[in-house]
């Protein structure tokens, strides 16, 4: 029609010959997957009216010849699943009988019921749940330390480059809800994510252990941005802060037992964290870090507002709360009493340095310890700052006497001047 002509012959380009899959089918076994005893001549007349070659038969199966092009068709199950399709699943009676096993509870419905009720609480704090996809872009990982390329678990055949690797973190899915939500006008925002996160480590491959190299872990994550409070008659203006993410991530470890008196606080930063806190055991490991993410984060999702993000090993924070029964009881009757302390220190030590001495010192009587100011300025001797901090001391038991508040307070005192050279104003 178009007046063209053939200059040359038809080729087929095919270096490399496609065998046929060859698959071992055992009728016993097919009769049990099926839960149906269906005849082998019957059995036969399909797999060759699917173009499956029987090579061998014997009384108790087959071995077939699955044509190259059914890729699908490679195991027994997928055999069966075939022959199923055919012999039609409505024409499998449904049995008179039912078999059953019993089943005891072990930590995994544990951990599932304990995520059932940090999720009734993070919602009932004002957080959305989401769900994101586990497959990431790889881009998002380029040039970190924190979370290095080379730890990443890669596909094999990639739908596209930005579904081309596994996470090791929950966060780059949550930036980009935020960043859907923020271009829809909705930019006050609390979310949390349970998920796995995936790792590789070349130095663990083992050619008899092929998984040897991968692992993955269990987190909990949550995404704080925008203002805490906007258009209320009753409340100005208030924009979210570190501090209310830190608030809702004690209450989830106390929630579960673990009080903030057994863990350890160190303060950190590196290329996801501006500002980030790492959170753990005395045995040193890490249960959740949480912080300020970087500016070059921010600008990578085009984000305007900071991102306060927390995410928790919650694989670590089970086990850190396997013993651990939350109790209840009653009130106590007897006053407690408050002392406060204005410690003269070098700037480079933190509240939690001066929170953990204490609880370390007193595990009895000490209640609470508060930061309720901080002064840097004239008549403080150079790279000095005062700290006022209140001590919240009580006996369930019975009234503290003044002797022993002054044996306590003593012991802190002690502490605190020969761990951190503090001076008292």
């Amino acid at each position: 029609m178009a007046g063209g002509t053939i200059a040359s012959e038809i080729k087929d380009v095919y270096p490399n010959k496609i065998e046929n899959f060859l698959v071992d089918f055992n009728f016993a076994k097919a009769t049990a997957l099926i839960g149906k005893e269906i005849s082998h001549d019957t059995i036969k007349s399909i797999v060759k009216s699917l173009e499956m070659e029987i090579v061998e038969e014997n009384a108790e199966g087959m071995k077939l010849s699955v044509p190259a092009y059914r890729v699908d068709v490679q195991r027994e199950c997928d055999v069966v699943e075939d022959i199923l399709r055919i012999y039609g699943y409505n024409n499998i009676e449904i049995p008179t009988t039912l078999k059953s096993s019993l089943t005891t509870k072990g930590p995994v419905d544990h951990s599932q019921k304990l995520q059932n009720i940090i999720s009734e609480q993070l919602v009932g704090c004002g957080f959305n749940e989401i769900l994101n996809n586990s497959l990431t872009a790889s881009a998002y990982y380029d040039n970190l330390e924190t979370f290095k390329s080379e730890n990443l678990v890669r596909l094999m055949n990639p739908l596209s480059n930005d579904l081309n690797v596994m996470r090791q973190t929950l966060l780059f899915g949550g930036l980009e809800s935020i960043d859907h939500n923020a271009k829809r006008k909705n930019a006050e925002l609390k979310f949390f994510e349970f998920g796995n996160t995936y790792f590789f480590n070349a130095e663990r491959k083992n050619p008899e252990k092929i998984l040897g190299a991968y692992s993955e872990e269990y987190h909990l994550s949550l995404w704080v941005t925008g203002k805490r409070v906007s258009n209320s008659w009753a409340h100005t203006d208030e924009d979210s802060s570190i501090y209310e993410l830190k608030a809702y991530l004690f209450n989830i470890m106390a929630r579960l037992g673990l009080s903030i008196g057994n863990v350890v606080l160190e303060n950190f930063s590196n290329d996801i964290y501006s500002v980030g806190v790492k959170v753990m055991t005395r045995g040193g490991k890490v249960i959740a870090t949480y912080g300020i993410i970087t500016k070059k984060v921010q600008k990578a999702f085009d984000l305007d507002n900071p991102v306060y993000y927390a995410e928790i090993n919650w694989n670590e924070l089970m086990k850190a709360t396997k013993k651990t029964e939350v109790t209840f009881k009653e009130l106590s009757k007897f006053p407690a009493v408050r002392r406060d302390l204005a410690l003269l220190i070098d700037k480079s030590v933190q509240f939690a340095d001066i929170e953990k001495i204490a609880y370390e010192s007193e595990r009895k009587f000490l209640k609470s310890v508060e930061l309720f100011d901080v002064y840097e300025g004239k008549n403080l001797e150079a790279g000095k700052k005062s700290y006022a901090v209140c001590f919240i001391l009580q006996d369930e038991n019975s009234t503290l006497n003044d002797k022993q508040i002054d044996n306590i307070m003593s012991k802190l005192i002690t502490n605190l001047q020969k761990k951190l050279d503090a001076k008292l104003r």
